[in-house]
């Protein structure tokens, strides 16, 4: 009888713990869009590049490059462009650390997807068994970490975003494989404001989510 009633609740708690993660993952996934970038560089106040890359210059480059991250090229995507004196756009550094990001990316990508398969396999076991409402109770829970989550990111962000930005690459890249020249296309490209902004928009993203997750499994919880 015990174990009857422990499996609801471990399936809640599972939800709840694997919602902060998709949340977060799904605003990344909706980040890595050249659409982002065009609004990125057409903010006002977003520093010009000092070594003569236009506007036009950073989308005709940027675009292929965050492309790169989610298709199924490999590096000579991007290994081949050139500047138009046939000098390659990115050095081997760049690449290498270009090759890793997409790593990462194609990781969370798989387990984005495997997490949500997972939800929906404890939802329609859930379902079967009448505990929904249990389940919707790990909805809510889950927005609420990740409300405290990305608030806690976001203090970071306003406190100190090196020190974050430091850790982030720390945690996913070896060391030394992820610092370049300002005179790098990849920094030209995508300069610190560029992050701090994207670390933002993902925050915002996924408070709204984790926001409206609340209200509509809390609703749902009662009507059940």
């Amino acid at each position: 009888m015990k174990e009857k009633k422990l499996f609801p609740k471990i399936c809640s708690w599972c939800v709840a713990v694997l919602i902060p993660f998709v949340l977060l993952m799904i605003s990344i996934r909706l980040l890595i869009t050249p659409l982002f970038a065009r609004f990125e560089y057409n903010l006002p106040g977003f520093p010009e590049d000092p070594y003569g890359f236009s506007l036009e210059d950073r989308l005709k480059w940027a675009e292929p490059t965050i492309d790169y991250l989610v298709n199924s090229a490999d590096i000579s995507y991007i290994g081949t462009l050139t500047f138009e004196d046939g000098e390659p756009i990115y050095n081997d550094l760049e690449l290498s650390h270009m090759a890793d990001v997409k790593s990462v990316v194609t990781g969370m990508r798989i387990a984005l997807m495997v997490s949500m398969v997972l939800i929906l396999v404890i939802n329609l076991v859930a379902f079967k068994g009448g505990w929904l409402k249990k389940i919707y109770r790990g909805y809510a829970r889950g927005g609420w970490m990740t409300v405290g989550l990305i608030a806690a990111i976001l203090l970071f962000v306003l406190l100190s975003f090196d020190q974050l930005f430091t850790w982030f690459h720390q945690i996913f890249f070896e060391s030394g494989t992820w610092r370049f020249y300002t005179s790098d296309t990849l920094i030209r490209l995508f300069p610190m404001r560029f992050w701090q902004d994207s670390f933002i928009f993902v925050g915002a993203l996924s408070l709204l989510m984790g926001g409206i997750l609340i209200l509509i499994s809390r609703r749902l919880a009662k009507h059940k």
